[in-house]
Order: structure tokens, then sequence, then C-alpha cells
């Protein structure tokens, strides 16, 4: 690696495209991290999601899945929107869903900041960059890197601008100093545990029952929604953002500038009575680009059918 390439001209030239924060960790096996997930697979709190079980190594060693990495680089993207659906009433979506699907938007920064590296490196990277698209434990990963810590709801939670991002990560034979990794500041704090409305965040927290969960009840689950979850929605037709409202460090959130994490003209406008009588053409119009689509059409239309029937 080119002496004169430094940690800040990553960063920079990731800024530059956008990303918030940055911050680097060194690819090195996962041993805590792997007790952890064991831990919570073997209780089952995956729910249907069997997929999480397979490549249990590379999920937990980063060399596994990229040989000869040197360092894992986490970089966060803000979603957090300026505006708000003006219908309280309505069926809600969770927030990153407002605009274009992420995974496409963020990909394509994350080639164009690999091009502008190896730019100004004058050699070639090897390694992959990801988006919640492989078996990579993002929030840990974020967490070594020091851009934030994984909080008792178990999302990460950055101290300057709260959890309303996408995270997304570089892993490859960068060579390149680790960040330090950043004190938990959960500190007494129980709003996000006591706010959920189907008790999916444990007791004492940083443990999330994922069958519980309301993304995963609308998202993730194929089948009919158990009928021990009638009442319990809060009006969340894809996915949920509760346990993030109540977090106090969401004040310090800003809105994005992402021109393709705009709604679609329309979204803002449904009132309750539009998705009542939501049909498979407005939906494609609507969520063509949107996240949202991963449920199709069926799947939307059954969580808005549990949620008029409570």
């Amino acid at each position: 690696m080119s002496p004169q390439f430094t940690a800040q001209n990553l960063k920079q030239l990731a800024y530059d495209l956008g990303f918030t924060h940055v911050g680097i960790a060194r690819a090195e096996p996962m041993e805590e991290e792997a007790r952890r997930l064991e831990e919570w697979l073997n209780r089952g709190h995956h729910g249907t999601m069997r997929w999480m079980e397979n490549h249990f190594d590379k999920r937990t060693d980063p060399t596994k899945l990229v040989p000869g990495a040197k360092t894992v680089v986490s970089l966060l993207y803000n979603y957090f929107p300026k505006d708000e659906s003006p219908s309280e009433t309505a069926p809600k979506i969770s927030r990153y869903a407002y605009g274009e699907d992420y995974h496409r938007v963020i990909r394509a920064k994350l080639r164009e900041l690999v091009h502008r590296v190896e730019e100004k490196l004058g050699a070639t990277l090897e390694g992959r960059v990801f988006v919640d698209s492989a078996p990579v434990l993002e929030r840990d990963w974020a967490r070594r890197a020091g851009v934030g810590w994984v909080g008792k709801n178990t999302l990460l939670i950055n101290p300057r601008s709260g959890s309303y991002y996408f995270l997304a990560e570089i892993i490859s034979d960068l060579d390149l100093p680790a960040d330090t990794a950043i004190r938990d500041h959960c500190g007494t704090c129980t709003r996000c545990i006591e706010a959920c409305p189907t008790e999916a965040i444990s007791p004492g927290g940083y443990v999330v029952d994922g069958s519980k969960c309301i993304s995963y009840l609308t998202i993730e689950l194929k089948e009919a929604i158990p009928e021990s979850f009638r009442g319990q929605m809060e009006g969340w037709a894809f996915g949920c953002d509760i346990c993030q409202e109540v977090c106090p460090w969401n004040r310090f959130s800003t809105p994005h500038h992402e021109p393709a994490f705009e709604p679609h003209p329309d979204l803002p406008g449904m009132q309750e009575g539009d998705w009542r009588e939501l049909t498979e053409e407005v939906f494609r119009r609507v969520f063509r680009k949107s996240a949202v689509k991963r449920t199709k059409f069926s799947g939307l239309r059954r969580n808005l059918n549990f949620l008029s029937d409570e």
C-alpha cells in the first residue's frame, strides 16, 4: 500500500460520497460475538430465518469470507427523513423504506468508493463490499470500528447522531490502523424495553427475540401472523421504528440529504382509506423501488388485513 494513503484519506473519500461515519477494525475472528450468536440461535430467537444458521464460520471470521483480509471498514449512511406521514391513523412503514431500496443505492456508493481508493493507491484493492447482503455481523463490526455502540435495543447508536443509519462494510487487504471502540452510553435507560409492544427485547436489554419483533412479523415471516400478536402491532404494516423513536439519542438525528431516499410522491399523502383499499397496481407504482417490495403485494396485504382486524 502507498505510504501516502492514510485512514483519513479513506474516510474523506467516504465522506465525499455521503457516508456520515467511518471506522476501521482489524479483520480477525470474533470469539465473543460467536458465543453470543450461537446462544441466540440455540434459543430460537431467529424464528423461521433458518438462513441465519448457515455459514457460521464466515459470520464470525471475516478472513474466511474474504481470504487475506486485514481490515473491516464500517460505514454509516443516514436515512432519517425530513418529513413524516401527515396521517397518524394510517398504517406505518419503517423510515428506512420510504425511498429507494438501500441495497442498490449504498452498494453503488461503495463500489465508487473502492474505485476512488484504488485510484489513490494506484493498485487494485483485494476485497468485497457488503450492504446487509452476506453473513456479516454488521453492528458488531461497527462497534469494533468505533462508530457507535450496540444499544439495549441491539441497534447501533452513534452518540452524535443516533441510530437511523444503514450499515455497510468493505472487507479487504487494505492495511490501516484500527480505530478505538467507544463505550456503551445506554446507562440505566430502559425506554426501548418498556416501549416494545410485543416484549421482544429482553428485560435486561441487549438481546432481541427476533420471532417476536414486529419487523420480523411483517417482513421475514412468510406464514400467517400468529393470533397472539393481535392488538400489539400499533399500526405497523412494514417494519417497526418504536425502539428508535423512544431512544433519547435519536434527538440528535438530522434529515438525510440523499435524493434516492425521498419517498415516492404518493406515499406521504396516503390516508387510512388509501391503505385499506390498496391495489396491486398502486403497490407496484408506489413501492417499485422501495424495500417494501420485498414482502410482495400479498405480504403487505396480509399485514394490512391483520391491522384492520385489530
